[in-house]
């Protein structure tokens, strides 16, 4: 049925305007657009959404600056920037954030568990040191443990035995670690100002002396969690057995080994290789003595069973057993040494309880006696 559209009276006349029919063509499109425009705006409602979400997605996205992860023992998120602050969470020592906005002294960071606030730019450290800490960790993974330590104090572990030297992880007081490798380095306290300029010290005949430095020892330990890093030395007490760290005599006890156990009754006793040097730090060696500590079953003590002085000794030692034709088997364990000419060699021992012997390679010549190498000074 064609569709009329009726126009309105004229207002001089009484009589109507004829009504001007529109076109089944016209008609027939009209009627679509009515019938389909609801379905339009639906449409049209759901685009829209779509397109909110994808932006505010994007928009989530390019809000993630980075990753780091937090170097302090503990961290409170806040929730803005200003001496009166909310507390929005918490953060552990090691714990991964995302990154969202940074300001001069705070970054903005979202947890796994999503929640968000402001923290403190020098409790965070970059992936790239958290990057370095896994490898180092990785590469000492089979590295053989020189002694058990325990942690003085609250301590940070660095991947380079350096104070200035970049730092993840920390260590409570009291936590126990294994003692892997020392070393030493120019002692540098972290804010601590530079230095003047002084002019070079030289002796009586106008050369110049060499100039003392202050050094500190570290140790490269590993702790229950598999952590890797340098502690400084101090910072750690060598768990040696009370039994044998008494026979010490002033000299600093750096590692110890257990060789094997004997039996006395009905227990069985460790005897032990241990190894010390001067109480200094800085030294050219890591130790420069050994003593071997066998058991009196009969006495129930400990006795010096093997000892060797002035020794250039370098880390790591590894204790190992060894079969020996007419003796059996026995504990081995290996040494390294350092010649005049600063060459590296190994060492060889064995224990037949209670004698120590050197176990020479092949076209090997014994070491002169102990007494030939007296009076030279360290």
């Amino acid at each position: 049925m064609p569709l009329c559209l009726c126009l309105p009276q004229d207002a001089k006349s009484k009589n109507t305007r004829p009504t001007a029919a529109i076109p089944p063509t016209l008609t027939a499109a009209i009627l679509l657009v009515i019938a389909v425009k609801p379905v339009l705006r639906l449409g049209l409602a759901l685009v829209a959404l779509l397109a909110i979400l994808q932006i505010s997605a994007c928009s989530r996205g390019r809000r993630v600056l980075e990753t780091a992860y937090v170097s302090a023992p503990q961290a409170i998120l806040r929730d803005q920037v200003a001496a009166v602050y909310k507390k929005t969470g918490s953060l552990k020592n090691g714990e991964a954030v995302q990154v969202l906005e940074r300001e001069r002294r705070f970054a903005r960071v979202r947890t796994a568990s999503g929640d968000e606030g402001w923290v403190e730019q020098r409790a965070l450290v970059s992936q790239q040191v958290y990057d370095r800490c896994q490898k180092l960790a990785q590469q000492e993974q089979n590295s053989p443990v020189q002694a058990a330590g325990t942690t003085r104090n609250q301590t940070n572990i660095h991947l380079e035995p350096n104070r200035e030297a970049e730092h993840l992880y920390q260590l409570d007081q009291g936590s126990k670690v294994s003692l892997l490798r020392r070393a030493s380095s120019e002692k540098k306290v972290p804010g601590a100002p530079a230095k003047r300029a002084v002019p070079e010290k030289t002796d009586k005949k106008g050369q110049p002396q060499p100039t003392i430095r202050a050094l500190e020892d570290w140790w490269l330990v590993r702790d229950a969690q598999g952590r890797v890093g340098w502690i400084l030395a101090r910072m750690v007490d060598i768990d040696a057995p009370l039994e044998i760290a008494q026979y010490a005599e002033g000299q600093r006890i750096v590692a110890f080994f257990v060789l094997n156990q004997v039996p006395d009754g009905e227990k069985k006793v460790a005897q032990y290789l241990v190894l010390l040097t001067e109480p200094k730090d800085g030294l050219p060696f890591d130790y420069n003595q050994i003593r071997v500590f066998t058991w009196n079953a009969r006495r129930h003590r400990y006795e010096t069973a093997y000892r060797e002085r002035n020794l250039d000794g370098v880390l790591p030692v590894t204790v190992s057993q060894e079969t020996f034709e007419k003796e059996g088997s026995l504990p081995v364990f290996v040494l390294h040494v350092k010649d005049d000419a600063g060459n590296v060699s190994e060492r060889k021992y064995k224990l037949n309880t209670p004698m120590v012997r050197r176990v020479l390679a092949p076209g090997e010549q014994p070491l002169p006696k102990p007494s030939a190498r007296r009076g030279r000074r360290r």
